[in-house]
């Protein structure tokens, strides 16, 4: 792979990685943006063992899974000690009120177990039925009814 090759990869893929990233992280950008820039290294260093078996998307997509459930088993192992926090500061931006109805959305995605998760992120990244069900190892058929249970409960959740 040639680094112009890694650089097209990079732009079509990265948006898309920090995406389901930040919902694996509750919208957490900075955790979200460290685990894609470390995806996007794997897919350079370990680039020759892509067999063409799948889409490069698929096999980006798993390492991205993967990076980020590890990272959450390391993170469940970590002990954090939190000191006095900042109060926030109202944004006066009239995006306010969509970013929160954001966070309340990831906030929901980030209650749904793994592989929902991954399931409801890919949809959002506009990615094939086909491709999913490839990736989380299932029939399309029965992705799709699992999409609608997903939808259904992320529905539910945000209309709290």
């Amino acid at each position: 792979m040639t680094q112009t090759d890694f650089t097209v990869l990079y732009q079509k893929f990265s948006p898309k990685i920090f995406r389901l990233c930040k919902g694996y992280f509750a919208g957490d950008l900075d955790t979200a943006n460290d685990i894609t820039q470390e995806v996007f290294m794997k897919v350079w260093q370990q680039h020759d063992t892509f067999r063409n078996e799948a889409n490069i998307s698929t096999w980006i997509y798993q390492i991205a899974v993967n990076s980020c459930l590890l990272y959450l088993r390391k993170a469940s192992n970590r002990k954090e000690f939190k000191t006095e926090s900042l109060p926030e500061i109202p944004d006066s931006n009239e995006d306010h009120l969509n970013d929160d109805k954001l966070q309340q959305l990831y906030g929901c995605i980030a209650k749904l177990d793994e592989p929902n998760r991954l399931i409801i992120m890919m949809v959002l990244d506009g990615l094939s039925y086909e491709e999913i069900a490839k990736v989380v190892g299932v029939s399309e058929d029965t992705l799709r009814v699992k999409i609608h249970r997903i939808k259904k409960n992320l529905t539910q959740c945000v209309t709290k």
